[in-house]
Formats: C-alpha cells, sequence, structure tokens
C-alpha cells in the first residue's frame, strides 16, 4: 500500500545502530558524531524549556511574603506597588481578571484581609504591579499607605467568579469609575497584546477630575497603537476648560454611544463605588441589557 519512496532508509538506520558501523569510524568522525548529538540534545532542552509555562508562585490557601521594591505615587491616595518574584523569570499566577487576597494590619494592630487585582500580567515575569487607593478610613488602605520599600506584603490566591477565554464574546463594553480601572485594565491588557485575540473593547472610564485618571498612560497608548479595537471615552465630573470628553456623571446616552449595544455577543463590566454600580445597572436593564450580558467586579 505504501511506496518505498516514503520509506526511511531501514538498512541505513539498522547499520548505523551496530557497534561495527562506530568501530569504523575514525576518532574525527567519532568527534563529529558526539557533538552532533550534545547539540541536538541542547537543542531539544531549550526548546522545551522556553516553550513551557512558568509556575505560578502562588498558593491558594497559603499566604507567602513578597518583597516591595518600588514605590510610585500616583495621586495624593493613590500609589502603584512592585513587588518583586522569587527568581527573574518567575510568574506570579493570576489568571487574567482573576484577584489575589492581601493581608496587613490597621491603624490598630489588627488583621486585615481585602482582595487585590494586579495590574501585571503572567507575560510580566520577576514581578507584579497593583495599584491602591487608600482610603482615609480604610483598614487595609492604612497598611499600604504605611508600606515602604524593603518591606513585605502577604499575598495568596488567585481567586475569582470570572473567567475569560479567547473569543467568549464579540464585544466587552466597560464602564469603570476611579480605583474600579484596575479589572478592566488587566483584561485589556490580555486583549490587546494577543495577536490571536480578536474581541473589541470600548471603555468608559469615570473620574472627579483629569489629575484623578489612573493608568491613562497606558491607556492613551492603548487608544493610539490599537484605534480599530480599542474605543476610549474618558467622563469628569469637574473637568478642566478645555475638555472635549464626558461631563458630569456616567449617563444612559452615553452608554448607548459608546458601549456596543445588546446582543447575545457582547458583555458589559463595570466597576466603581457601590452608587455607581447601581445607578450603571440601572441605565443598562433600561437599555435591554440582559443579566446575562452584564457583569460586576
Amino acid at each position: 500500500m505504501f511506496n518505498n519512496y516514503y520509506l526511511p532508509d531501514l538498512n541505513f538506520a539498522s547499520e548505523f545502530l551496530k557497534l561495527d558501523y562506530f568501530l569504523q569510524l575514525s576518532h574525527a568522525e567519532l568527534l563529529g558524531v558526539f557533538v552532533a548529538v550534545i547539540c541536538c540534545s541542547a537543542a531539544f532542552y531549550i526548546f522545551v524549556r522556553s516553550t513551557r509555562k512558568p509556575k505560578g508562585c502562588l498558593d491558594p490557601e497559603k499566604f507567602k511574603e513578597f518583597k516591595l521594591v518600588k514605590r510610585t505615587e500616583l495621586s495624593h491616595n493613590v500609589a502603584r506597588f512592585r513587588f518583586v518574584l522569587p527568581k527573574p523569570n518567575s510568574a506570579l499566577g493570576v489568571p487574567v481578571v482573576q484577584h489575589v487576597l492581601c493581608r496587613g494590619k490597621d491603624s490598630e494592630g489588627k488583621e486585615v484581609i481585602r482582595p487585590y487585582m494586579p495590574i501585571t500580567l503572567d507575560s510580566d515575569l520577576g514581578y507584579f504591579e497593583l495599584v491602591v487607593k487608600m482610603y482615609p478610613t480604610g483598614r487595609m488602605s492604612h497598611h499600604f499607605k504605611e508600606m515602604r520599600e524593603g518591606e513585605y506584603l502577604a499575598v495568596k490566591g488567585p481567586e475569582g467568579p470570572f473567567k475569560y477565554k479567547v473569543g467568549q464574546v464579540r464585544a466587552f463594553g466597560m464602564i469603570a469609575g476611579g480605583s474600579g480601572i484596575t479589572p478592566m485594565f488587566r483584561l485589556i491588557r490580555a486583549i490587546l497584546e494577543n495577536p490571536k485575540d480578536k474581541t473589541n473593547v470600548h471603555l468608559i472610564y469615570a473620574n472627579v477630575t483629569l489629575e484623578y485618571i489612573l493608568l491613562k498612560e497606558e491607556l492613551d497608548g492603548f487608544a493610539t497603537n490599537f484605534p480599530d479595537r480599542f474605543k476610549l471615552y474618558y467622563v469628569l465630573s469637574q473637568p478642566p476648560e478645555a475638555w472635549n470628553g464626558g461631563t458630569g456623571h456616567v449617563s444612559r446616552e452615553m452608554i448607548q454611544t459608546h458601549c456596543p449595544p445588546p446582543s447575545p455577543h457582547i458583555q458589559i463590566l463595570r466597576c466603581g463605588p457601590p452608587g455607581m454600580n447601581k445607578a450603571m445597572a440601572d441605565h443598562l436593564n433600561a437599555l435591554g441589557y440582559t443579566s446575562e450580558m452584564q457583569f460586576e467586579f
């Protein structure tokens, strides 16, 4: 049934494996065979190591401590914290749009645990970053407010109900307020930086003033580099004089204009203060978005 043209030279292979074959080779030829075998083995080892997905550093059951190596103040009550992982090629091990639990102490020295969403992906090896808004009376906010470079943060995870896989929707509409941008930002990055992911993203991001917009440089970069796939609309309740974005609070009309219309193939994500989340849910329901089309972080 098979043509001999497609069969390997079994006679040669058999002879090659015989000890007599090697005894007939000169020292130079034997050295060449040895070097070839070593090179092939090394190349295969490098290929396997390079294609292997880094193992995550977290434990879902036990807290592990990570050193703070850089703290960057983004505003009077928001900072960006960078923590180093055990090795330069280590990955944190948090799926897209999942969070971690951080443990600290409040102003009275009592233990407190709160969830936070990293803004880095597992493709960012050797470190992870959190953007944290520190509220005046927040218990975990106190811990982050007092943290200094060189100190350690206890973290475990990952966890979270939202799962994402490439192609699960045609488009996402996102409505974020203040620090609610962090889960959106991580998903936006994962989508736009994956050449295989063709999902479109429409983001409405609300803040009080221009100075309160978090990760603005990165978001503007996405809008510039992916103009056909990422649409960005800022809303400010106290805008500057020269402002071409939205003014006031996110309205029903803004959602109609800047988010994909209701469809089984889209999903609207929202994350912000409780009052904003409730108002957005009311707007979305009135516009015909079903519960299956909505998700609140």
